[in-house]
């Protein structure tokens, strides 16, 4: 055997052991899932939910970490920065990937090279949502009652940057209409004054609106989707009550620190893919009105690329800022 044979079977052979010690590494340790948001809202709910049949697969305990603040860049940063590779993954979101590179001058992270994709969680579709004292019914009332208010419509967020914020301005600049924004802490205090006629309207996700409007405390004039929701097939979208060029979610995937290895990837995709096809996800998902979106890591990486141009550009016209 010559010293190039010798060295190439070396080489097989430590790369072998090296992928060995890494997936029995990482089989000893509960697999740590990062979410930049606080215990108990929709976003918690979605990681729940989906690590529960995850760690079935994987054969792991999966642990969620809440590290909420600073619009996801807190956890963000943390997941980019870790070094204890094939043990923790993060729910990446229209925050961290798409909105906060345009709203921050400088963040701690690289959205596009610090992370790999697994693959999207879920889209959580948006909802108009007008306050009982409004005096519409549609989309086209409520532009005619609008374009009265001589200090503009006022309409809640669940934060500057949020994706009902960016979705309220595109309104803006789609309608027409003189729009004020209104910021909360969060979407829960976003929806009470909604419901106590505080603000006027939001454009809130369904997991936190869907069961108000079930029940008839807030009236929703549209989704803003392409599609109606099978969940409030009676509420029409905008686009068919005749705004045009409008759609707008707010989204989820789940990425992994850009050294975790690629066939790991793999496997956590896989797993991802089947339990978002699980009946219990499908069946807690309907229940919140979400979009699963099983898919590649590559379609998750194409996406949010698309997501941060479109809405980078909006952030940037209309010079919005968070730090």
């Amino acid at each position: 055997m010559n010293n190039t044979r010798r060295h190439l079977i070396a080489a097989l052979g430590a790369t072998a052991l090296s992928a060995l010690s890494f997936t029995a590494a990482a089989q000893e340790k509960p697999l740590e899932w990062v979410l930049g948001y606080a215990a108990g809202g929709g976003s918690d709910i979605v990681a729940r939910t989906v690590a529960e049949q995850m760690g079935k697969t994987l054969n792991r305990t999966i642990v969620v970490n809440n590290k909420p603040g600073a619009a996801t860049n807190i956890a963000a940063d943390y997941v980019a920065k870790s070094r204890d590779i094939g043990n923790v993954m993060l729910t990446a979101d229209f925050a961290t990937l798409a909105a906060n590179p345009s709203l921050f001058a400088k963040l701690s992270y690289d959205a596009e090279k610090d992370f790999k994709p697994v693959g999207m969680l879920a889209r959580f579709p948006l909802l108009l949502v007008i306050a009982p004292n409004v005096p519409v019914q549609n989309w086209k009332e409520f532009v005619a009652w609008a374009q009265k208010q001589p200090e503009g419509v006022n309409y809640a967020s669940a934060g500057v940057g949020s994706p009902h914020h960016l979705a309220g301005e595109l309104l803006r600049e789609k309608s027409g209409l003189k729009l004020v924004h209104v910021p909360y802490r969060g979407a829960a205090p976003a929806v009470q004054d909604l419901l106590g006629g505080q603000v006027s309207m939001g454009l809130i996700d369904t997991a936190s609106v869907q069961q108000y409007v079930g029940n008839g405390k807030l009236r929703a004039l549209g989704v803003a989707s392409p599609a109606r929701l099978k969940t409030l097939p009676d509420v029409p979208t905008l686009a068919e009550q005749g705004l045009k060029d409008f759609e707008a979610y707010a989204w989820q995937g789940l990425v992994v620190p850009a050294g975790t290895p690629n066939d790991f990837v793999a496997k956590l995709s896989q797993s991802l893919q089947a339990a978002l096809n699980s009946a219990p996800v499908k069946e807690r998902f309907q229940t919140l009105g979400l979009e699963a979106l099983p898919g590649t890591p590559e379609q998750m990486a194409a996406y949010a690329k698309s997501e941060r141009a479109r809405w980078g550009t909006l952030i940037r016209a209309n010079n919005i800022k968070l730090d």
